[in-house]
C-alpha cells in the first residue's frame, strides 16, 4: 500500500492538509486561581469556526472555569481571551452565542413556551418558534410548565434555549443527561446538523462514547492544563493501552494492585482491565487465576485513552 511518505515531495503537496481556519473564540495565556487553588495553567485553547470541539476532563479539572471564561462569566488572571475578534461580554458577541443553561437557573412556573420565546427576544434574528420547538423535540409538550417535567424533558428545553437566538458559537454542557438511549441518539443527530448548517459547537460531556461519535477534536483538561489535542482517532492513539475483559474469580481490589493495570471496572459477570501492557497482565492473571476464562483482548477507546492519560499526568506532576 502507498503512503503519503511514499510518494514523490512533488506530490506532497497535493495532499497536504488545507490549512487551519482562524480561530472565532480563544484563551492565550491564561491562568485563573481561586484563592489559593489554580484551575486553570498557562492554558491555550483555540476554537475554530464550523468544528465540534469536546472538552473532557475530571471533576475540577477546570472544563467549567474555561467555558465561563469564553462566555465572559470570569476574567483570566493572566493571559487573554478572545471571542469573535474582542472582549467576551460585548453585547455583540453575546448576540452570536448560545449557552445551554443549568436546570436550577429555569423558573419551574413558566411554560416551556414561555420560556423559548422569552430567550429569542434577547436574540437579533432567532429561529422561528416553531423550527426551535420542532429541532429540539418540544412541541407534545411546549403548553406544560418547567416544572412539571421530567429530567429528560428539562434537558431539551436547555437545549432549545441554547439554540433559539441561532448563534454562530453554541456551548453545550453535558446535553444529554437524563435522556434515554434513543432521546440521546436523537439530539445527536441535532447537534449534527448545527454543525452542518456551519455552526461551532463546544462539547463538554461525561460521555466518551458522546465525544468520540460527535467530535471533530477532542481536548483534554486535567489540573488545569491541556494534556492531549486532536481528533477522536489521534487522541486514542496517543496511548497504547488495551482493554482485557474477562471471567475472573479474582476481586477488583486484587486487579488493581497488579503493576501496570491503569483501570478495573465490573460488567455483568465479567470484568473489564485496561493496561498498556496486555502481555504482562494476561501472563499474571493466568498465574493468579488457572480458571480464567471469556478472555477478549482489544484495542483500547476513547474512554481508556482518556483514563491513560490522565492517569500519566496524575503521576507525572
Amino acid at each position: 500500500m502507498i503512503t503519503a511518505l511514499d510518494r514523490p515531495a512533488r506530490e506532497l503537496k497535493a495532499i497536504a492538509a488545507p490549512p487551519l481556519a482562524p480561530a472565532i473564540a480563544r484563551l492565550q495565556g491564561v491562568a485563573k486561581h481561586y484563592g489559593d487553588v489554580t484551575a486553570l495553567r498557562e492554558v491555550n485553547f483555540d476554537i475554530r469556526p464550523g468544528e465540534l470541539v469536546a472538552l473532557l476532563g475530571p471533576n475540577g479539572a477546570g472544563k467549567t472555569t474555561a467555558v465561563k471564561l469564553f462566555l465572559g462569566l470570569a476574567k483570566p488572571d493572566q493571559g487573554k481571551v478572545d471571542v469573535f475578534g474582542g472582549n467576551p461580554v460585548r453585547s455583540e458577541v453575546r448576540a452570536r452565542t448560545g449557552v445551554m443553561l443549568q436546570v436550577g437557573n429555569i423558573p419551574e412556573t413558566l411554560r416551556v413556551s414561555e420560556h423559548i420565546e422569552l430567550f429569542s427576544s434577547y436574540y437579533p434574528n432567532p429561529l422561528p418558534l416553531a423550527q426551535t420547538f420542532a429541532i429540539a423535540g418540544l412541541e407534545s409538550f411546549k403548553n406544560r410548565l418547567f416544572g412539571e417535567l421530567s429530567g429528560g424533558q428539562k434537558q431539551r428545553v436547555l437545549f432549545a434555549i441554547a439554540l433559539c437566538g441561532n448563534p454562530d458559537l453554541i456551548f453545550l454542557d453535558e446535553p444529554t443527561v437524563g435522556l434515554d438511549v434513543e432521546a440521546r441518539r436523537l439530539l445527536w443527530q441535532e447537534i449534527r446538523k448545527l454543525i452542518e448548517r456551519g455552526k461551532t459547537v463546544l462539547l463538554t460531556t461525561h460521555y466518551l462514547e458522546e465525544a468520540d461519535a460527535l467530535a471533530d477534536r477532542v481536548v483534554v483538561i486535567n489540573r488545569g492544563q491541556i494534556i492531549a489535542e486532536g481528533t477522536p482517532q489521534q487522541v486514542k492513539a496517543m496511548t497504547a493501552s488495551r482493554k482485557i475483559r474477562c471471567v475472573t474469580s479474582l476481586d477488583l481490589q486484587g486487579l488493581r494492585s497488579i503493576a501496570g493495570v491503569i483501570e478495573v471496572q465490573r460488567n455483568r459477570d465479567a470484568v473489564e482491565i485496561t493496561t498498556a501492557d496486555a502481555e504482562s497482565i494476561l501472563r499474571e492473571l493466568l498465574i493468579r487465576d488457572p480458571r480464567l476464562s471469556g478472555l477478549e483482548v482489544t484495542n483500547a477507546g476513547l474512554e481508556e485513552a482518556f483514563l491513560a492519560l490522565t492517569a500519566e499526568h496524575n503521576q507525572t506532576n
